[in-house]
């Protein structure tokens, strides 16, 4: 089980969202976006801390990261084992949240970057319906899979993405790119574009907010 940081805002969460953190960074990267959300219910976020790899792209120097990247080159190979290692234990955490009690479709998956990667791959393959998912400045991996690899279940997943239209480490295309690849396989995004780089705004923060309120099981 990956070890994580834990934030409850009341008793008795009704939502548990599981964040996953950026390459290089950790699990308390995050902790500070959750008063920002100002939500107006019980939530558990769970802040995983990826495990510590070499990776490729940083000359081999170990770092936390959910998965190798292997060149700067998007089109380079992608490193399938580590992708789903990960996604195997994103999927425990989600194991874990239904032991505690909580409904799969109480359940979101959020991520940044490489988070972002690793929530929308295991969402998208995720066999129990979810609550939705949060990709940010981000992009799809292992995206050639994804057609004879998607679960019937989360077809109707409500999907938030957001880019920063001045990214220089994953340009806005890329993230653009794989929101029509979800798009023309019959999946609903929402899609946000903010004037910013590698990063999170306080716009998007909101938007986030109000998006996680919108949620079809927090209305109910």
């Amino acid at each position: 089980m990956l070890t994580a940081v834990e934030i409850e805002t009341g008793p008795a969460p009704s939502l548990a969202v599981i964040w996953l953190h950026g390459l290089g960074a950790d699990g308390h990267d995050f902790e500070p976006i959750v008063p920002e959300l100002k939500l107006g219910f019980a939530v558990r976020f769970v802040f995983p801390h990826a495990p510590v790899r070499p990776v490729t792209i940083n000359g081999g120097m170990a770092m936390r990261a959910w998965y190798d990247i292997l060149g700067f080159d998007r089109k380079a190979r992608e490193d399938d084992a580590g992708i789903r290692a990960s996604a195997t234990a994103v999927t425990a955490l989600i194991d874990r949240e239904l032991e505690r009690g909580l409904h799969a479709d109480r359940v979101v998956l959020a991520g940044f970057s490489q988070g972002g990667a690793i929530a929308l791959h295991t969402a998208l393959r995720e066999p129990r319906a979810l609550g939705g998912v949060i990709a940010l400045s981000t992009y799809l991996s292992l995206a050639g899979t994804l057609a004879v690899e998607r679960s019937a279940a989360n077809e109707r997943l409500p999907i938030f993405m957001a880019h920063g239209t001045s990214d220089n480490v994953l340009p806005l295309a890329l993230g653009e790119s794989s929101r029509r690849t979800l798009e023309a396989q019959g999946y609903a995004v929402e899609w946000h574009a903010y004037p910013m780089a590698h990063s999170v705004c306080r716009e998007e923060v909101s938007a986030i907010g109000s998006w996680l309120t919108s949620l079809p099981r927090i209305r109910s």
